[in-house]
């Protein structure tokens, strides 16, 4: 009998083993332009806590809150609000979504290299996008056609773009959408042709960032709003966070330590 005993305890452990190790783990999903910031922040994070780990992926805004709402993952990430009809959805779900801004971000639009064209109005680019203007020479460059680089709709940056710059005007269907703003670097290095829009932590040499009506993108110029397509990056969690997950957002916030990763992963700190 006490053997019996004995092995039943055994298998009781195994089975809330996974349990436990659950306990200790994060699941982080949404938008591909807030996943640079988290790996990095995870990186220092997990150095620091070796007992928590955090289990990251990308997919976009839309994705990840729907993640959220389906109980798939803790920690949503968005380069968005929440819509109304996310928490609609998340009140059938007994979810209650709560955001939590953890850094300033410019979207910016980004040409190849070669391009001439450094400096764009904010109406030409929403002419651009709507497909109203479609050669370079009409803006001050090479008489070449414009390869529209746009984000596919689940993408919280699409929506800032459409929100901000197209004023709900629809983008022209010949533009080319891409799932990430890894992608849309990838497409726009290759292509003297082509204009994309990118997440500011996404600039590098093999890119040319575009003004837009005199304003150049910069730390300064986001945090003071004065780049006029500035907008704040959120985490979002179901509730106030706690446990595991509140030493995170604590974690990020604080000053020197994950807002320091902010700028290390070249996004703007909150302050």
């Amino acid at each position: 009998m006490r053997f019996f005993k004995a092995i039943a305890f055994v298998c009781s452990l195994l089975v809330a083993a996974p349990a436990m190790a659950a306990s200790q783990e994060i699941i982080i999903n949404g938008s591909t332009t807030v996943l640079p910031i988290m790996q990095k922040v995870g990186e220092a994070f997990m150095k620091a806590n070796p007992d928590i780990s955090l289990a990251i992926s990308g997919g976009g805004s839309g994705n990840g809150i729907k993640a959220l709402n389906e109980g798939l993952c803790q920690v949503a990430m968005s380069s968005r609000d929440i819509k109304s009809s996310e928490s609609a959805e998340a009140q059938t779900k007994n979810v209650k979504p709560y955001r939590i801004a953890i850094a300033v971000d410019a979207l910016v639009p980004v040409v190849h290299p070669g391009n001439p064209v450094g400096e764009l109005s904010a109406a030409q680019l929403k002419d651009i996008y709507a497909g109203k203007i479609s050669n370079w020479k009409e803006v001050g460059g090479k008489d070449e056609k414009i390869v529209v680089i746009s984000r596919d709709t689940s993408s919280g940056t699409y929506e800032t773009w459409e929100e901000i710059i197209m004023k709900k005007e629809k983008v022209s269907p010949r533009a080319l959408l891409q799932a990430s703003n890894g992608a849309v670097v990838q497409t726009v290095s290759r292509n003297e042709r082509a204009i994309g829009y990118i997440g500011f932590g996404y600039l590098n040499d093999s890119l040319k960032k575009v003004d837009v009506d005199g304003i150049s993108a910069s730390p300064e110029t986001a945090l003071s709003r004065t780049w006029p397509i500035s907008r704040e990056l959120y985490l979002f969690t179901n509730g106030e966070p706690q446990g595991v997950v509140k030493k995170l957002v604590d974690f990020i916030l604080a000053p020197d330590k994950g807002q320091k990763n902010v700028l290390e992963a070249g996004y703007i700190p909150l302050q």
